[in-house]
């Protein structure tokens, strides 16, 4: 890989398209810049996989975009940046943002009560990565996890309207327990989950603050690039390429749901 220069792309992977709710945060923070995705749909879901099968994976995806220069890379998966960030760092010179401390930071910020509630995929969950975060920030805050996984197929389907009867039962029966528990904050941990953020709502009630990292992570990524001097000041609007292991119909398809714009096309590699 080069030097990182600030006419290079910003890098960012997911196991797949969840992710797209991130750079679509960067790309209307920071129009200038140049963005690589790469979905990983062969392999998706990383939610129900270890933590080594995870790290694996992370490492594979990130080696596919320092093949191209990238000059910072975006873990925008919630179970890979709970499970890899630190061996990523430790393994590579380029700076890596995760999504989730800029999600434990919004909820801290925001919290009235000190009650704090995560939902995200099993394997986001049983690894404490948000509750680590959180406590890091404030040791008093008491914090409630749950793990929601048939939100991912629910999103990936399009079914996030707040009063189709199956959206609404799978919130409620997952999101019950949380409620009882008179959290007043809630964190989305799982690049998914935003798209059903009023039906979680809705069941969580409006005293309830819902946190979306994806803003909080964009807003990171312009302070590394500023801390760094690899802002991309000049020139039109950035471009966007989008990368997948499988499936590019079905990512195009489904991607604009997460992106709020058409995919024009998305290229089928082989990062093994």
């Amino acid at each position: 890989m080069d030097t990182p220069d600030s006419a290079h792309a910003i890098g960012i992977f997911d196991s797949g398209i969840g992710g797209l709710t991130v750079l679509r945060a960067i790309k209307r923070l920071l129009p200038r810049e140049n963005i690589m995705y790469l979905g990983d749909t062969a392999r998706v879901p990383y939610g129900t996989r270890s933590a080594q099968t995870v790290l694996k994976y992370a490492i594979a995806n990130t080696d596919f975009l320092l093949r191209h220069n990238i000059k910072l890379l975006v873990v925008a998966c919630n179970t890979a940046s709970a499970v890899a960030t630190d061996a990523l760092r430790e393994r590579y010179a380029i700076p890596v943002i995760e999504v989730i401390t800029p999600g434990a930071r919004a909820a801290v910020k925001v919290s009235r009560g000190g009650r704090i509630g995560i939902i995200g995929t099993e394997t986001t969950v049983q690894s404490n990565a948000y509750q680590k975060a959180i406590h890091a920030l404030n040791r008093q805050i008491k914090v409630f996890s749950c793990a929601c996984p048939l939100f991912v197929p629910l999103a990936e389907q399009g079914w996030c309207d707040p009063h189709d009867e199956i959206v609404r039962l799978t919130a409620r029966r997952y999101l019950g327990a949380l409620k009882d528990q008179l959290i007043d904050t809630l964190v989305l941990g799982c690049t998914h989950y935003p798209l059903l953020k009023g039906a979680i709502q809705l069941v969580m009630g409006d005293a309830v603050t819902l946190i979306d990292s994806a803003e909080e992570t964009a807003r990171e990524v312009e302070r590394l690039l500023e801390d760094n001097k690899l802002l991309r000041e000049s020139g039109d609007s950035g471009t966007c390429s989008f990368f997948v292991t499988d499936i590019p119909h079905r990512f195009i398809e489904t991607g604009k749901l997460f992106l709020g714009d058409e995919i024009e096309t998305a290229q089928l590699v082989d990062i093994l």
